[in-house]
This record gives C-alpha cells, sequence and structure tokens, in this order.
C-alpha cells in the first residue's frame, strides 16, 4: 500500500509538471504564428478599431506569460474556455457579431464540444486497438513462439506489409470496396455504429505492425530464459510454461510499449482517420480549430491529449510493477 501511495505521488507531481510544460509550448506557438484570429472571429470587414478593442477584451494583446496565468488558473477550476468560432449549437460563427458586438457567451464551451466528440473518438479507438489486437496476437505469438522459421518470417512480411501502407489510401480502397462497391458499410459522417467499422480497420491497419513485432520478440526472448529451461525439467509442458508464464512476463514490454508508444500512434492516427471520414470526434474538431485558429479549443485538446498520456503511461508503469516486482520505478 505505502508502494502503491509512493508511486502514484511521485509520478503524479511529474505528470503535472509534463501537462504544464506542454500546455505552455502549445499556448505560446499558438500567439507567435503569423495570423490574427480576431479577424476570423469578426470577419475581415471589421475596422481595425473593433478589432483591436475585441482582442484587448479576450486578453489576446497582453504579455503571453499573464495570458498563460489567466488561463491556467481558469483551467485549475475546471474552465476551458469559450470558442473563438463555433455557436451555442456548436456550428461555425466565425466572421459574425451580436447585436452589440461580440460576445464570448454567445459561443460555445470548449468543455461542451469536447463531451460532445470524446465519445466517438473513444469507439473508435477501442473498436480499432481491438481488430489491431485481433490481428497482432495471433501473428505475434506463432512468430515468438517458432522464431526463425516461416510464422516468424509471415510475422516480419505482415507487419512489413502493413507498416507500408499509408492511411489514406487504405482508407480510399476500403471506402471503395466495402461502401461503394459492396455497399456492405457505410463510410462518411456518422450516423451509427456501423460509421466505426471501416475507420476502426483503417486504425487497426496502422497499429498492428508495431504490436505484431512487439509480441514475436518479447515471446522468443522469454522462450530462452533460464527460468523455461527449468520449468521444462521440472516437468512442466510447454503449453503450460507459454500459457501460465512466459505470455504473463512477454506482458511487461508490451505494457511498457503501449504506454510510450501506442497511445501516440493512436492519438496521432485518430485525428487522421477522422479527418479523412469526416468523422465527428476529437481529431476532427481539433483540425477544425486548427484550420480557424480556434485558440482555446487547440489549448483544450493539448492538455486532455498530454493528460491521457501521462494517466496511461502511470497506469502502465504501476501495471508492470505488479507482474514483475522486481520492477521499481
Amino acid at each position: 500500500m505505502a508502494f502503491a501511495f509512493e508511486f502514484f505521488l511521485r509520478r503524479l507531481s511529474q505528470g503535472v509538471v509534463i501537462v504544464v510544460l506542454v500546455a505552455f509550448v502549445i499556448f505560446t506557438l499558438l500567439r507567435v504564428v503569423p495570423g490574427d484570429p480576431i479577424r476570423i472571429i469578426l470577419g475581415p470587414m471589421t475596422p481595425a478599431s473593433v478589432l483591436e478593442e475585441t482582442a484587448r477584451a479576450l486578453g489576446l494583446r497582453d504579455p503571453i506569460l499573464v495570458q498563460f496565468g489567466r488561463f491556467m488558473g481558469e483551467v485549475a477550476t475546471g474552465d476551458l474556455g469559450r470558442s473563438f468560432i463555433r455557436g451555442l449549437q456548436g456550428g461555425s460563427a466565425g466572421g459574425s457579431q451580436d447585436v452589440a458586438g461580440y460576445s464570448p457567451e454567445s459561443r460555445a464551451s470548449v468543455a461542451g464540444l469536447i463531451a460532445t466528440a470524446l465519445p466517438y473518438s473513444l469507439q473508435l479507438a477501442g473498436l480499432g486497438v481491438a481488430f489491431a489486437l485481433l490481428v497482432a496476437f495471433p501473428i505475434g505469438i506463432a512468430a515468438g513462439l517458432r522464431a526463425g522459421r516461416w510464422p516468424d518470417r509471415l510475422g516480419l512480411y505482415a507487419s512489413s506489409f502493413f507498416v507500408s501502407l499509408p492511411n489514406i489510401w487504405v482508407a480510399v480502397v476500403l471506402i471503395f470496396l466495402l461502401s461503394a462497391k459492396a455497399g456492405l458499410l457505410p463510410a462518411i459522417g456518422y450516423q451509427g455504429f456501423a460509421y466505426t467499422i471501416i475507420p476502426a480497420m483503417v486504425l487497426a491497419i496502422e497499429l498492428s505492425p508495431v504490436m505484431i513485432r512487439a509480441i514475436s520478440v518479447a515471446v522468443a526472448a522469454n522462450l530462452g530464459e533460464a527460468y523455461y529451461d527449468a520449468g521444462i525439467v521440472r516437468g512442466l509442458s510447454r503449453r503450460t510454461m507459454v500459457a501460465r508464464h512466459v505470455l504473463r512476463n512477454a506482458a511487461v514490454p508490451l505494457l511498457n510499449l503501449f504506454g510510450a508508444q501506442m497511445i501516440g500512434m493512436l492519438l496521432g492516427g485518430l485525428f487522421v482517420v477522422e479527418y479523412i471520414f469526416s468523422y465527428p470526434g476529437i481529431g476532427m474538431l481539433t483540425i477544425s480549430a486548427v484550420f480557424q485558429r480556434d485558440f482555446p479549443v487547440i489549448q483544450a485538446v493539448a492538455i486532455l491529449a498530454s493528460g491521457v498520456l501521462v494517466a496511461i503511461n502511470m497506469l502502465v508503469d504501476f501495471a508492470s510493477t505488479m507482474i514483475d516486482r522486481r520492477l521499481k520505478f
């Protein structure tokens, strides 16, 4: 119990520092790149005096450190701010003003926009990972158990083939074959769970190569350990050793891979796949915000993504210590 408390306290403090640093970098970059979001908010025909007055009212002319301090103070209270562009109904309201001028209250809450988009992204991510595991586990385990033989070569060829396929090309091919040609599945937008299947397949093809190689390498490495030979000598069958010991010990590097690399790939893949399929998740929301220079949305998603990465890495490290007590973090 003391170990768990110390572990989470130490990693939580490290995680907070990482999230704050990521938020500061994103916050600063958004404000130093060329272009003024005020012109997008109010429209290109708005007089310069009105543009400047609105910018000052929104605090966009304050020093960056002052702006960042104010922003983090609001985040600490659970307030992610309001979108510069999207109206209360979620549609774009850029280039328009209310009768009395621009009013932040007429814009959608960033937390509300994220809460609306997040379930779609979680559904897509969960299904994509499930598809990837269905492909990677049997191929990777077979390759690891028969290192140097045809299953190992099959795993290498499969992972090399999958990793060579660009997301957009795979998406176009699957849309043509499964949606346009065969009419089996819908593809663009979202009107039900069926719209998640083809995007999830594209995501799985991106994730599975790394999983296949990681599983095969971890299983093969554990078969070469002394404990495996000792178990066989003591009379345990190969199946028992693999099921009870090899796969358990192989889970540690797999968990570390999932925390350190797979989540980053998953988040990046979600952004691309959601944009290709016009899927209404966090990725689509963020890309639209980037094009529209909607600072509050971009900042909030950056904090959310970094927080998720930190939390998952923390849980993965803790799970690894539960599997292998020799590990200390």
